[in-house]
């Protein structure tokens, strides 16, 4: 019966996608009002009602889907029996598919409010990457294939065929037990997702511009709000990535350059220029065909991430197993990339007319540079993650791209885009005149040489932590200065409060104080990974019970073994008692989590105060010891809340530029 409804809810999709294109197409060259509604509510309900198959059938165990033979039990608890939807391979596209129906659906609402070539031009794009994912679920990745042969906890064999006779276990194995370990599986993927497909709306704006000739930045205004969703979710599912690491994986880290974290981070880097560079666009009309590119490259890494994830090309805590959807996300890949590469150059005549910029010193230079840095830093993860897989496809030889590459590399360029950062603010657009730019920095750079030099004299003499402070100073002073100076220029012209003041000037570019709201949570981003990076401590022990170890200025003792049995794991760890000059901490134990097979899985604990977190992971355990490593990471709960800040401000930006829309939707209606 499931298997039934949930092809159907996929056929009814991939048929919405087809009609989504071939109408879409059609009002496109004929420049008529097609009805687009009925396509996209279709792929909408289709995509609903496939999900709603899968979710009933973890609710009600329902082992004759094969999918969920193979990765649920019916031990698995809230949330992380619905969390099983997107758990695997099959399951993780129905997520992707149902995010990507919403973005599109949320596309045609803009497109009834103004229906014109461009519109229907870019819902036939999406129509044609919807087929191409709902295609994937009917054929290479279904996940409603019927169990026709059971093992003893999980389908041997499966039928495409929804009326099957199914044979289904009495069991599942449940999900990997990396990803029932802790809450963030059911937060962190369906984060991603959010950001990854949202970036397919603008692709499909960008595409449908240059397939219709149409320049200039309208494009850019109606895929901006999507395109700002899209990056705040991405920021909020890397930083809760590497928070879901830090918490789970017992290391005492929160990224490793993985090759599936790069995935995300690629996508992540070129949006971010291209935000900057559509404001360019937007208000000069500068880089036009640098728009397009962006676009065009940061959809395509989406689609690149996919592949390293659900290829089973890399070994990797994120990645999937080996199936065929790999060759055919490839070719997708391939076909994005001939077909928009080749359709920007038919149209480079059309899209290369912009001004160039005057200044370096202006806000478009800074914005350049920017967009410059952020490319090249995007290109630097790129070759590091691809090269090793490129080398071993042609040769066969296999090498290893590890962090000393990525971070001898990333960190000065880290650091550079931080001294950009801090300049771009104070600088005007145009022309300026350089004193204007030197009056606004001179006092920040002051203040952060003296916090920098503050900092070397009484916490630490490492340069990376100096550096850090530094420029973070000089980033957040630029921002506090612009905002001062012109609250004050307010008070002088009309005799106002200084609070009134400030507030009519944020409220007057709400937009541009969100981007520097996300600026400052990069600050607390770049001084948190500083901090942990360079100034955190390791040790290994072996400890009895009764034992004291002093380690970071604590003082630990070890209590007891203990194990907690739950229908759904079983928990075996060490207890013990934390002290700091003599008072009381609390209690940590580093913990394995066994889910019903003999492998554990080492579940480290955290004590976090305001100068750091005391990190405790499990080497091995027995009744007489057992063998613990702790870890420092001063100041990390900073790279946490700078996540926050970040993904915040372009969540108000979002909220602040539909606001400036409806304002100026009111005035036009008062005007007629």
């Amino acid at each position: 019966m499931l298997a039934t409804l949930g092809s159907a809810g996929l056929i009814v999709s991939a048929l919405g996608a087809v009609l989504l294109v071939t109408r879409g197409v059609s009002a496109t060259r004929s420049d008529t009002r097609r009805d687009l509604r009925g396509p996209a509510r279709l792929l909408l309900a289709g995509s609903i009602v496939a999900m709603g198959a899968m979710q009933i059938g973890l609710a009600t165990d329902d082992f004759s889907l094969a999918y969920l033979a193979n990765h649920h039990s019916t031990a698995t608890p809230f949330p992380f029996d619905v969390a099983t939807a997107w758990a695997a391979l099959e399951g993780s596209i129905v997520l992707w598919g149902l995010v990507l129906a919403g973005f599109t659906w949320f596309a045609y609402r803009r497109y009834e409010r103004s229906p014109d070539r461009l519109g229907s031009a870019a819902l036939a794009v999406l129509g044609v990457v919807n087929l191409f994912f709902f295609g994937l679920m009917l054929t290479v990745a279904n996940p409603f294939e019927v169990c026709v042969q059971a093992g003893a906890s999980s389908c041997l064999e499966s039928s495409p065929w929804p009326f099957a006779t199914a044979d289904a276990p009495v069991n599942g194995p449940g999900p990997n037990p990396l990803l029932q370990n802790n809450i963030m599986m059911a937060i962190h993927p369906p984060m991603l997702y959010l950001g990854y497909v949202g970036l397919t709306v603008p692709f499909a704006y960008a595409f449908a511009a240059l397939a219709i000739s149409m320049p200039g930045p309208e494009w850019l205004r109606r895929s901006h709000r999507s395109t700002l969703v899209a990056w705040s979710f991405l920021t909020l599912g890397i930083v809760l990535g590497g928070w879901w690491a830090y918490e789970v994986l017992s290391w005492g880290g929160y990224w490793a350059w993985d090759p599936v974290e790069n995935a995300s981070l690629m996508p992540w880097l070129v949006a971010t220029a291209f935000l900057h560079s559509g404001l360019v666009q937007q208000r000069r009309n500068m880089l036009q065909a640098w728009n397009f590119v962006l676009v065009i490259s940061a959809f395509s890494l989406t689609i690149l991430g996919t592949f390293l994830t659900r290829s089973g090309t890399i070994n990797s805590v994120h990645s999937f197993t080996q199936s065929a959807i790999g060759p055919a996300l490839l070719g997708f890949l391939v076909l994005v990339l001939v077909a928009s590469f080749t359709l920007f150059a038919t149209r480079a005549h059309v899209v290369s007319t912009s001004p160039r910029i005057d200044s370096f010193l202006s806000r478009e230079g800074s914005f350049l540079a920017n967009n410059l840095l952020l490319t090249i830093y995007a290109f630097i993860v790129l070759v590091g993650t691809t090269y090793p897989l490129i080398l071993e496809a042609f040769t066969g030889t296999q090498v290893g791209v590890g962090e000393p590459f990525f971070n001898r590399l990333a960190v000065p360029l880290s650091f550079l885009l931080l001294l950009v950062m801090g300049f771009g603010p104070a600088t005007p657009w145009g022309n300026p005149d350089p004193s204007l730019v030197w009056r606004r920095v001179r006092t920040p750079a002051v203040v952060a040489v003296l916090l920098g030099l503050v900092t070397a004299l009484a916490l630490t003499r490492n340069g990376w932590v100096v550096l850090a402070v530094t420029l973070g100073a000089l980033v957040v002073g630029v921002i506090a200065g612009l905002a001062v100076e012109q609250a004050r220029r307010r008070t002088r012209k009309d005799s106002r409060s200084f609070g009134r003041g400030l507030q009519e000037v944020i409220a007057a570019d709400t937009a541009f104080w969100a981007g520097q709201v996300s600026h400052i949570g990069v600050v607390l981003i770049a001084v948190g990974i500083a901090f942990a990076a360079n100034l955190g401590t390791h040790t290994e022990v072996e400890m009895e019970p009764g034992d004291t170890v002093f380690f970071a200025g604590f003082e630990l003792t070890y209590e007891s073994p203990f194990q907690e049995v739950t229908q759904h794991k079983t928990t075996r760890g060490a207890r013990l008692t934390v002290l700091r000059d003599g008072r009381f901490v609390g209690i940590i134990e580093p913990s394995a989590n066994f889910f019903g097979g003999n492998t554990g899985v080492s579940t480290p604990d955290v004590i976090s105060h305001p100068r750091g977190d005391l990190y405790a992971s499990l080497i091995d355990l027995d009744s007489e010891s057992a063998d613990i490593a702790f870890d420092t990471s001063p100041l990390i709960w900073l790279l946490w809340l700078g996540g926050g800040v970040v993904a915040a401000g372009g969540f108000w930006s979002m909220r602040a530029r539909k606001s400036e829309r409806t304002e100026a939707s009111e005035r036009t209606t008062a005007d007629v």
